[in-house]
């Protein structure tokens, strides 16, 4: 589990494309500290296990399944991602309830700056667009970030300047992909009440 709180911009060191997948090694000098093997570590939002480890350098290996659901298919060698570790039982829980799985991906449509911050206008999904609320949480390429306005195929988000200096979002452009993973919390109460909804069986109602 994550929070959404990156803590580091890591850099893509290496890409070794395999019959099925690929073994992405980043450098992360704060997240690799005390990385062991089998920890989890979101890159990109994406919960990855750390295969192997040397120096500040961790590799895991993607499947094709998180390739083609998500943005890691389009890193580069040189490509910065955002890095988080999971979290710990003592862990300040500084942004929400994250589980490193994407959703599903969306794109940069448009930046608008302001003078104390900017507000990032994100298209996505349509069969996700039911889980947003305006002041509600998404998180956005691992980050977790505040809902402003929910759009029918879009929404927007506004970005403090600590967040462009740390983050990706900083320097993605209109066009750009982004991972999406909706608030866990809001897929749960559409199933508890899809349950209570459908027709109920008969030894239940005797």
């Amino acid at each position: 589990m994550f929070t959404g709180i990156v803590e580091e911009l890591g850099v893509v060191e290496g890409i070794e494309q395999q019959d099925d997948a690929i073994r992405l090694t980043v450098r992360g000098a704060f997240v690799t500290t005390d990385a062991s093997l089998g920890d989890s570590i979101a890159v990109n939002g994406c919960c990855l296990t750390v295969a192997q480890r040397d120096g500040e350098t961790f590799t895991a290996d993607v499947m094709h399944e998180t390739l083609s659901k998500t943005s890691l298919g389009v890193l580069d060698i040189g490509s910065k991602v955002n890095l988080e570790r999971a979290v710990t039982p003592t862990t300040r829980l500084g942004g929400h309830v994250v589980q490193g799985h994407v959703d599903g991906t969306g794109t940069v449509l448009r930046r608008t700056p302001s003078e104390h911050w900017e507000v990032v206008e994100v298209e996505l999904p349509a069969d996700l667009a039911r889980y947003l609320v305006p002041k509600g949480s998404i998180t956005v390429d691992g980050i977790s970030l505040t809902v402003v306005d929910v759009h029918d195929a879009s929404f927007t988000v506004s970005l403090i300047p600590e967040t462009l200096a740390r983050t990706t979002l900083g320097f993605k452009q209109p066009g750009d992909p982004v991972n999406l993973e909706v608030d866990v919390i809001a897929k749960y109460v559409e199933r508890l009440l899809e349950h209570r909804q459908s027709p109920q069986d008969p030894q239940e109602n005797a």
